[in-house]
């Protein structure tokens, strides 16, 4: 008997034994594993347990420490930047999906979040002293209470230059003070907000579109530049970043997503199919369809709609560009930024879109993803000093084409 328990006991002391030295050879394993392809697993890591976002607090000093610095000017002297009151880290190979807004139309942000889920930068414009505050105080509202915020989106400010905007006292928000949630926050901003038409805002005050695009875009190698009240067709994010990441040959293109625009905004498209059927009835028609046709009919909406249904992202044809075609694009590289002296109404896009061409870049159109425009545009109708801007931009843009040729004096193609 006393024989038979010590052969257990020696059994389980060498079953133990043996289990040790599994652990410590698996240990050893993973060690040289990690040695040997060190980063390689930590990106495959990371892509299905992204690092926790920056806390609260670290989110708030960084607004904070964007304030104290006053901004810079922009080189017209007339506006002043505050960059990075909001930051989010990007890697050199995604894409981020840069817009701009007035204060009162950041209420379509909440959407963007939802259908964009790689990173994403705003530039805001707030015309007034009030607008400057309640854009700061909105900053600090949605860093304390959205995680989405705090994860992914970088804001930065734009105001006129005689304005300075101030560090929120975490006693002046008033109500806002008061939220406990990010769906509190986007709820409270639609109670006080009176969202619009960027470009008119009722003020004298040029909405700097351009300077905004460029801000937005500064950080990103690959970005899609949009106007805040589009939406992105679901998984666009996660098909621009697989189909890019098949090749680096990339530079030099633009991958054009079609745009249209919705009449009603209840029911946004999801994908293609979606988009396609209500194409088919009439809610759905291409951007712009009634107030500049021209401006993107070389997409050629016909061709698109048809075009066999694919499971991956990929470009489908390539168009020539040709005047005014202002396309909603992804490009990566030395893309020509947009020209700041363009502001308000009018040639803004039409004029980057233009030196791209004059650059040599080539313009392809994707076969799946889309974006839509919440509501048909119509004709526009400008008070008297919002025409005189609307000219002084065509004007503009005469001059604009005959300075490319200066500086792409070997280029074949022209405006």
């Amino acid at each position: 008997m006393q024989m038979s328990y010590a052969i257990r006991c020696a059994f389980y002391q060498l079953l133990l034994a043996a289990l040790m030295l599994v652990a410590m050879l698996q240990l050893l394993y993973l060690s040289l594993l990690s040695g040997l392809h060190g980063q390689e697993e930590q990106e495959q890591y990371f892509e299905f347990f992204p690092p926790s976002p920056r806390s609260v607090d670290q989110v708030k000093s960084q607004l904070r420490t964007a304030l104290a610095s006053g901004g810079v000017l922009d080189a017209s002297g007339d506006y002043r930047v505050y960059r990075g009151l909001l930051k989010t880290t990007v890697d050199p190979n995604d894409v981020v999906l840069a817009t701009h807004a007035s204060v009162d139309n950041l209420l379509h942000l909440s959407g963007l979040l939802e259908r964009w889920e790689g990173p994403l930068s705003v530039s805001v414009f707030a015309a007034t002293k009030e607008e400057a505050q309640l854009a700061t105080v909105l900053a600090y509202a949605l860093s304390s209470h959205c995680p989405e915020m705090r994860a992914r989106v970088a804001m930065h400010l734009v105001c006129p230059s005689r304005y300075e905007a101030a560090v929120p006292d975490p006693r002046e928000p008033g109500e806002f003070a008061l939220l406990r949630s990010c769906q509190e926050v986007f709820d409270k901003l639609a109670r006080v907000a009176q969202p619009g038409i960027n470009y008119a805002l009722g003020t004298n005050i040029s909405y700097p579109n351009n300077l905004l695009r460029n801000l937005a875009r500064e950080e990103a190698n690959y970005a899609l530049v949009i106007d805040v009240d589009m939406v992105p067709s679901e998984g666009l994010w996660r098909g621009l970043r697989e189909m890019l990441d098949q090749s680096n040959n990339w530079d030099g293109m633009a991958l054009v997503v079609p745009a249209f625009e919705i009449r009603r905004t209840r029911r946004m498209p999801m994908n293609k199919n979606e988009l396609v059927q209500l194409y088919q009835v009439g809610e759905v028609r291409p951007f712009y369809y009634g107030l500049c046709t021209p401006c993107h009919a070389p997409t050629n909406y016909s061709r698109w709609v048809n075009l066999p249904e694919e499971s991956l992202l990929r470009p489908a044809y390539v168009v020539p560009w040709r005047d005014p075609w202002e396309p909603f694009y992804v490009a990566g590289g030395k893309v020509p930024t947009f020209d700041e002296r363009f502001r308000q109404y009018g040639f803004n896009r039409i004029s980057q879109a233009c030196e791209l061409h004059v650059a040599g870049f080539n313009f392809e159109v994707l076969n799946e993803g889309f974006l839509v425009h919440k509501g048909f545009k119509e004709a526009l109708k400008f008070h008297p000093q919002k025409e005189a801007e609307n000219q002084r931009n065509k004007i503009l843009y005469r001059q604009f084409k005959q300075e490319l040729k200066a500086k792409y004096p070997n280029s074949p193609h022209r405006c």
